[in-house]
């Protein structure tokens, strides 16, 4: 299980850090999924949950909604999503029909809605959390998930070459000893 803290999670969110300790643990709104231990340690948060204070604040900033009477939804919300894969997310969007109803649909489904509903897409979302938490994503070929995914690796030397190993920098500077 991967898990961000509190300074990583403000930057996934957009959320402040007094926002996010509001929304986690004064309120409960959607609590962290591993508490603060104490007073200046931080909280642990999975994907699931980033995700949804991701969708939390596009309800509170897109659609002006007041998230508090919303809390049985999200907690509905995080149980939902601990059983569905993140590979699962790519291309649904998230129908929210009002209480506690909801429904993962097909982003491009363009079929009428028999009801009121507020449908936010969740690619958007997605991308952020893949690489916030170096998941996968979705690839061209059907079935096929990415075994190792890619990772940044050191920029080449000033020099305009790779760096030097100790060895390499220890040979040519004979006054430096290795470690």
């Amino acid at each position: 299980m991967r898990l961000v803290t509190t300074p990583n999670a403000t930057v996934l969110t957009g959320l402040s850090t007094a926002t996010l300790r509001e929304w986690t643990s004064r309120r409960a709104l959607i609590p962290a999924d591993f508490p603060p231990k104490g007073k200046g340690s931080p909280a642990g948060f999975t994907w699931q949950t980033i995700l949804l204070l991701r969708i939390a604040v596009t309800l509170r900033d897109r659609f002006h909604l007041e998230l508090q009477p919303h809390r049985n939804l999200f907690g509905s919300l995080k149980s939902g999503l601990r059983r569905t894969s993140f590979i699962a997310l790519w291309g649904k969007a998230l129908r929210l029909q009002g209480g506690n109803d909801w429904a993962l649909i097909e982003d491009a489904d363009g079929t009428p809605l028999n009801d009121d509903a507020v449908i936010i897409r969740l690619e958007p979302h997605l991308e952020t959390l893949s690489i916030g938490f170096s998941l996968p994503r979705p690839v061209l070929s059907s079935g096929q998930l990415e075994l190792f995914p890619a990772r940044s690796i050191d920029p080449p030397h000033a020099s305009g070459g790779l760096r030097p190993t100790k060895r390499q920098a220890a040979t040519s500077n004979p006054g430096r000893r290795l470690a």
